[in-house]
């Protein structure tokens, strides 16, 4: 059996610039900034007093107050978009096969929120104050774990962990799974919540999160030259991805296909990638080679573009280097300058940005781009969205630990 085609046929996502597909299109569209100040705790004294949280999102609509109570914020988003997407789907549970049906799902961080309340129990009443939830609560594999409990698919289940790259891996492996033949339907995707002290201050401390106290809207600057870090996010991304047979034949709704992964290691630094961003180049090769196309066919790059110094220099020479001359005909944009940097999460809500951008024919901005340094010379797509055909497009992360991910989409012509 040869290699089997995947397309996408359901979508949900929370973000801090919308807390469904429709609103968060309007937002990437229409160049919506999520900063706020830090709303879910006493950031006074902290280096940083402001972050991109989700706002006005219910968990109760997704989920009843008993189950709640016994979950992390990140599976309260995880749940939620996976509920969208299986929503957006329109996958009759009854008529499928559950166990060629599974999830994917990472989160780089996991119950942030949950070990930070259960530990202050702990140093302020003992051991017998830890809840027995605690455990289940805080493990990262847990949102994969309470998605296939919610709709009963005993498919591969299994959670990735790989920082900023987590849910393009995810994504990664649940098209392998399905490319195979392993799965004919896969959710995958990925879940952050990690608005909290001790990773507000982590990264504090290790000097990745802007400072920009008093211009927090003008902070997630992309490929700027007075970009000084990064802005944290929040939120959740799930993709339904399937068999393009098995999707044919039920008549699904679809965005778009994947057809190629990249997946590759810097093994070269803990937190920075080497020099000319020599594992990102080898990842966005391996998808194009993946997928059976010329780098000149690639219209636009969800670029990973984090808003540090050693991000967007190195992402930018590697986008150079793989694409030579073509990368100035191309289309480069960094969502994050809207969203925040949603760690875990961000690959899935960027693949989801990616596919949105294909199915409209429109490249989101980057916002607050004001100025490039000259060697950063690349179309960034500065501040408003451009309207343009696209036929293929990549989708970057890079993470902490020297792990690269690239997913390659292409427009699905029936």
């Amino acid at each position: 059996m040869g290699k089997r085609r995947v397309v996408i046929t359901g979508i949900g996502v929370l973000t801090p610039i919308g807390n469904n597909v429709q609103e968060f299109w309007e937002g990437l569209s229409s160049g919506r900034n999520g900063a706020c100040p830090i709303t879910k705790f006493d950031s006074s004294s902290f280096n940083t007093h402001f972050a991109c949280e989700l706002r006005n999102f219910d968990p109760l609509t997704y989920i009843d107050k008993k189950e709640l109570r016994r979950m992390d914020p990140f599976t309260h988003y995880a749940l939620a978009t996976a509920t969208m997407a299986m929503e957006d789907s329109k996958l009759d549970l009854s008529k499928i096969n559950l166990e060629r049906t599974g999830v994917v799902f990472g989160s780089g961080i996991g119950g942030m929120v949950t070990w930070e309340e259960e530990h202050t129990a702990f140093i302020n009443g003992g051991a017998r104050r830890i809840s027995p939830f605690f455990i289940p609560k805080m493990i990262p594999d847990i949102a994969a774990g309470q998605i296939s409990i919610r709709f009963g698919l005993k498919g591969p289940n299994y959670a990735t962990i790989s920082a900023c790259a987590t849910s393009s891996h995810a994504i990664a492996d649940a098209f392998i799974l399905i490319e195979r033949g392993s799965a004919d339907i896969m959710l995958t995707g990925g879940s952050e919540a990690s608005i909290t002290p001790m990773a507000i201050g982590g990264f504090n401390s290790a000097r990745a999160l802007s400072t920009w106290n008093d211009r927090f809207m003008e902070a997630s600057r992309p490929f700027d030259k007075d970009r000084n870090g990064f802005v944290m996010g929040e939120g959740s991304g799930t993709i339904v991805l399937e068999e393009l047979e098995h999707a044919l034949k039920r008549g699904a709704n679809i965005y778009s296909e994947i057809i190629g992964v990249g997946l590759t290691g810097d093994a070269y630094h803990v937190t920075a990638p080497p020099p000319g961003g020599e594992g990102a180049v080898r990842s966005m090769r391996e998808a194009l080679r993946d997928g059976g196309i010329q780098p000149n066919q690639v219209d636009y790059i969800n670029a990973h573009g984090t808003s540090t110094e050693l991000n967007d220099q190195n992402e930018t020479q590697a986008i150079k280097t793989v694409f030579g001359e073509h990368a100035y005909k191309l289309a480069v944009s960094s969502t994050k300058s809207m969203t925040g940097h949603l760690l875990g999460a961000a690959g899935a809500v960027e693949a989801i940005a990616s596919v949105l951008a294909i199915k409209n024919s429109l490249i989101p901005p980057t916002i607050n781009h004001d100025e490039a340094e000259p060697e950063m010379d690349l179309n960034y797509t500065p501040k408003v969205a451009v309207k343009r055909e696209i036929n293929y497009a990549i989708s970057n992360t890079f993470g902490f630990g020297g792990h690269n991910a690239s997913i390659l989409f292409k427009k699905f012509v029936g």
